[in-house]
């Protein structure tokens, strides 16, 4: 190969300096034809910058599982755990009146939460809780016949979703035929409370239906989350202040009742695609649920071979889930869930490092009053009355 010809100074293309002045000394020359220049030469070392910040401190790819400003965080870790009260019963004269909204701010939550009212719905969530320690789903416990009642109604309420099929829709979330099925719900709920009702307490329906309507989502934006559920958990308060749940029924109100509840809610995510209300996204416990990872926690306190890190084991999901509705909810998000666990629930991922189930159930206690009670988003929806009063 020949080498290029060489080229000519005619062939290059002009280029100038800046003249040399008297007053700025020549200090280099041009990198091209070796010319003096007023530029000078560039340095051989770099430059240092006194006024610069030192270098970042390592950052974690993944953020704290706790998606939360670090005193909350803090708050939360250092709270004691609630614990369990007995809920007091009403007495003549019965004064039920239709429940109403009332928080709308920060100031309205301090307000409810130093309330005796507040303080006694969470008692009754941990007497919950405590009544289903160390038991499974199927275990034998007292079945009263208001508690036989509530699960043929919530039954009755699952059929409906069969006779009531979805519609065809572009959209992802939200089958409008939910709306229908909620407009039936709403329909009966009267009617199917006076199924169980005594006859001197049947004036109370002006008062709990409207909790027990908004149990089971919102029909005018189909979506269902952690509020609904608490108002599931606060119509069960009110039939246990009219004393038509008993401490003796809480075994089987979990076991029977809120897992039917649980059943029925999933059935309506997957038919009718409920969207996810007020969802943390990845950095939430669960899109819809919180309640089950608490009675299931329990469930598996001081449990001889199942570990808070089993919910790894696909062997013990699928065999135990039916028993156990913290496997269950576990299984169920595995399910619905793409890619890996540690990516989509990097929460309950961080959970099950936990050493023991009874540590895991006392978080979840005081996670649920921080992030679902203590939440303007989630309580101002919430329903006061004579029976759940704001005080």
């Amino acid at each position: 190969m020949e080498p290029p010809p060489l080229r000519s100074p005619q062939d290059e293309s002009p280029h100038t300096h800046s003249n040399p002045s008297t007053s700025i000394p020549i200090t280099g020359t041009c990198c091209r034809c070796g010319g003096t220049t007023t530029y000078a030469p560039p340095s051989q070392s770099p430059p240092s910058w006194p006024d610069l910040s030192s270098p970042p401190t390592y950052r974690p790819i993944r953020a704290p599982a706790l998606n939360l400003p670090p005193n909350n965080t803090q708050a939360i870790i250092l709270a004691p755990v609630p614990q369990s009260q007995q809920v007091p019963t009403i007495c003549p004269p019965f004064l039920f009146q239709i429940p109403s909204k009332k928080i709308t701010s920060p100031d309205d939550i301090r307000m409810f939460h130093d309330s005796p009212t507040s303080k006694n719905f969470l008692g009754f969530i941990v007497a919950l809780s405590e009544s289903i320690r160390g038991r499974k789903v199927s275990d034998p416990c007292h079945e009263s016949l208001t508690v036989s009642k509530i699960v043929s109604i919530i039954e009755n309420l699952t059929l409906w979703v069969d006779q009531i099929p979805p519609v065809q829709q572009s959209s992802r979330y939200g089958n409008i035929s939910y709306r229908t099925w909620h407009e039936r719900l709403t329909e009966n709920a009267e009617s199917l409370m006076l199924q169980f009702i005594p006859d001197d307490l049947k004036p109370s329906t002006v008062e709990v239906v409207p909790y027990f309507t908004d149990s089971f989502g919102n029909s005018s934006r189909i979506d269902y989350g952690t509020g609904h559920e608490t108002n599931f958990a606060a119509w069960l308060y009110c039939l246990a202040r009219m004393g038509i749940i008993k401490e003796e029924d809480y075994q089987a109100v979990v076991a029977r009742v809120f897992v039917k509840y649980l059943d029925l809610m999933r059935k309506l995510q997957l038919i009718y695609c409920l969207e996810p209300a007020g969802s943390h996204g990845v950095w939430g416990l669960d899109d819809y649920h919180f309640l089950p990872f608490i009675f299931g926690s329990s469930q598996l306190i001081d449990h001889k071979y199942m570990k808070p890190k089993s919910i790894h084991n696909d062997d013990i999901l699928e065999n135990f889930s039916s028993e156990y509705m913290y496997l269950s909810c576990i299984g169920f998000i595995k399910k619905v869930k793409n890619g890996p666990f540690a990516e989509h629930s990097p929460l309950l991922d961080d959970i099950s490092a936990v050493p023991n189930w009874k540590k895991v159930n006392g978080g979840m206690l005081k996670m649920y009053k921080a992030e679902v009670l203590e939440k303007v988003p989630i309580m101002q929806h919430f329903l006061f009355g004579w029976l759940i009063k704001w005080e």
